[in-house]
C-alpha cells in the first residue's frame, strides 16, 4: 500500500483533499531538451572511452569535471546552490542516459546525490552551506558511510562508535564499499551510540576527509564498475564538532531509510540505463550479423529474446517514474522504491545476459560492450540493499 507521512493510503488522501492525483507520461519541452542535452554528453563524452578507463581501472577525473561542469553533479542540492529545479522524475531521466553510457562513469554523481540526503532531509542551513558549495561549485566529491565488514544490508548493526566529548563527538571505526572513497572531500557518516540499543542509538556526520584520524584502506579491484573508486574508510578517534551532527542523535536510522526510499528510484532508472545500452547494442548487432545466408534478427528465437528484453526494459522504466512520481508529490514510496530497484536490477542483469547470447563468441570479449554491461549490471543487485532485501521490504508491506 502506498503511504503518505501520515500513514495514510492514497485513496484516502484523495477523499480527504478533494483532488485528484494523475500521472503524466509526457515529458515537457523543458525535460525533453535536459534529455537531448546529457544524451549528447554521453554520446560524446563517455561512450568513446568508457573501455579505456575499464581496462585501466583508473578513476576517470576529466569526464568527473565535465559532469560538473554540465550542472549534473549534485542534482538534488536545493536551487540556491545551483541544485536543479527539476524534481525526482527528470533526475532519474539524466541517470538513465549517463549510466546507459557506463555506469561507472554514471555512478559518480549519483553517490552525491546519495550522500546528500541525510544533509538534505535532517541537516539545518549552516550545515547546507558547508556541504552543497565543495560540491556544487568547487566540483569535489562526497561519498555515503554506512556500509561496514559486518553491516551492509543489516544497517542496524553498524559497529563504527560516536563518543561525545564536551562540543566533539570522537569517531572510531572502519567502513568499507565506499564508492567514491579515497577520492571523497566529504563523508556522510553513519555510526552508534550505543550499539545495544540498535538503530535508536544511531546518529548521522558531516566530516571532512581532511581531519585528523580519516584514513584509507585498500581499494578494491572489482568484477564491474571498475573505474569507480571503492574504498575502505577509517576512523582513529576522529574529533566532529557538534555542529556537524545531522539532526538529533538518534535520528540516523531514521534519516538512513528516508534516504534509501528516496534514491532507490535512481538506481532503478541507472539499471534501465545500463540495459537499455545493452538491448540497443544486441538489437543492431543482431540485424548486421548473418547466420544460414540472413540476419539472425530474422530468426523467432532471437526475436523473442528481443521482445522480452524491450518489455522488462519498458515495465522497469514505468516503475520508476512512478515512483520518482511519488517522491515528487511528497509522498512515502518505501515499498515502491523497493519494488522498482528489485525489478530494474533484476531486470539488468538478465537483459545484459541476453544481449551477451545474442553476440555468442563477440560477446564474451571485451572488444564489445554487452560484457562489461552485464559485469557492471550485477552490482545493481547489490548496493543499496540487495534484491533480497527489496523483497523483505516487499513482502513486510504488503503483509501488514
Amino acid at each position: 500500500m502506498i503511504q503518505d507521512k501520515t500513514g495514510d493510503d492514497l485513496d484516502s488522501i484523495n477523499m480527504k483533499e478533494g483532488k485528484e492525483l494523475s500521472f503524466g507520461f509526457t515529458y515537457n519541452e523543458d525535460q525533453l531538451a535536459l534529455q537531448r542535452t546529457v544524451r549528447k554528453f554521453a554520446e560524446n563524452e563517455i561512450v568513446p572511452v568508457r573501455h579505456d578507463y575499464d581496462e585501466s581501472e583508473e578513476f576517470p577525473w576529466p569526464e568527473v569535471k565535465k559532469m560538473h561542469e554540465l550542472g549534473i553533479f549534485c542534482m538534488n542540492a536545493p536551487e540556491k546552490y545551483n541544485g536543479m529545479t527539476f524534481g525526482n522524475v527528470t533526475l532519474c531521466m539524466v541517470c538513465e542516459e549517463i549510466c546507459k553510457a557506463c555506469l561507472g562513469i554514471g555512478i559518480t554523481p549519483l553517490v552525491n546525490m546519495l550522500a546528500s540526503e541525510p544533509v538534505l532531509y535532517g541537516g539545518n542551513e549552516e550545515q547546507w552551506d558547508w556541504w552543497y558549495p565543495r560540491i556544487c561549485d568547487e566540483g569535489k566529491l562526497a561519498a555515503y558511510a554506512v556500509t561496514e565488514p559486518g553491516a551492509g544490508s543489516d544497517v542496524a548493526g553498524v559497529s563504527t562508535t560516536v563518543k561525545k566529548d564536551g562540543d566533539y563527538y570522537i569517531l572510531n571505526g572502519t567502513k568499507c564499499f565506499i564508492t567514491n572513497g579515497r577520492h571523497a572531500s566529504q563523508l556522510c557518516v553513519l555510526a552508534t551510540h550505543d550499539k545495544s540499543k540498535g538503530n535508536r542509538a544511531q546518529s548521522f556526520f558531516m566530516v571532512d576527509t581532511s581531519t585528523e584520524g580519516v584514513s584509507f584502506g585498500k581499494s578494491e579491484h572489482k568484477m564491474g564498475m571498475r573505474c569507480s573508486e571503492t574504498s575502505e574508510v577509517i576512523f582513529d578517534n576522529v574529533k566532529v564538532h557538534k555542529k556537524f551532527l545531522i539532526g538529533a542523535e538518534g535520528d540516523g536510522f531514521k534519516l538512513a531509510m528516508k534516504s534509501f526510499n528516496s534514491s532507490r528510484p535512481f538506481i532503478a532508472s541507472a539499471s534501465v540505463g545500463v540495459a537499455s545500452g545493452a538491448f540497443e547494442f544486441a538489437r543492431d548487432y543482431a540485424k548486421e550479423r548473418k547466420a544460414f545466408g540472413k540476419p539472425i534478427a530474422s530468426f523467432q528465437a532471437i526475436q523473442f529474446i528481443l521482445a522480452d528484453m524491450a518489455m522488462e526494459i519498458e515495465a522497469s522504466r514505468l516503475l520508476w517514474q512512478k515512483a520518482a512520481w511519488l517522491l515528487d508529490e511528497g509522498l512515502m514510496a518505501a515499498e515502491l522504491s523497493a519494488i522498482c530497484k528489485c525489478y530494474a536490477a533484476d531486470m539488468a542483469m538478465k537483459v545484459t545476459t541476453d544481449a551477451v547470447q545474442i553476440l555468442g563468441g563477440y560477446g564474451f570479449c571485451r572488444d564489445y560492450p554487452v560484457e562489461k554491461m552485464m559485469r557492471d549490471a550485477k552490482i545493481l543487485q547489490i548496493f543499496e540493499g540487495t534484491s533480497q532485501i527489496q523483497r523483505v521490504i516487499i513482502a513486510k508491506d504488503v503483509l501488514s
